[in-house]
């Protein structure tokens, strides 16, 4: 099942948009769509840095890259 939503754009963002799916051949709804994917994406993933950082903090993990170390 799909929703369809209107957004309303700046007329500069509505142009952006324009040029970007120009150059690279893609439609303004999949773009639209994967953005917003992706910024779904990254509030989650804020979500959960936010939650367990006091954690991590006591486990010594301060960095990302403590954290690849710890995972790897």
């Amino acid at each position: 099942m799909r929703t369809v939503l209107s957004v309303s754009l700046t007329e500069k963002m509505a142009s952006e948009l324009d040029k970007f799916a120009k150059s690279t051949g893609r439609n303004k709804s999949d773009i639209v769509k994967e953005s917003l994917g992706l910024y779904l994406w990254e509030s989650k993933f804020r979500q959960i840095q936010k939650k367990f950082s006091a954690k991590a903090k006591k486990a010594g993990i301060i960095t990302e890259d403590d954290a690849f170390k710890a995972v790897s």
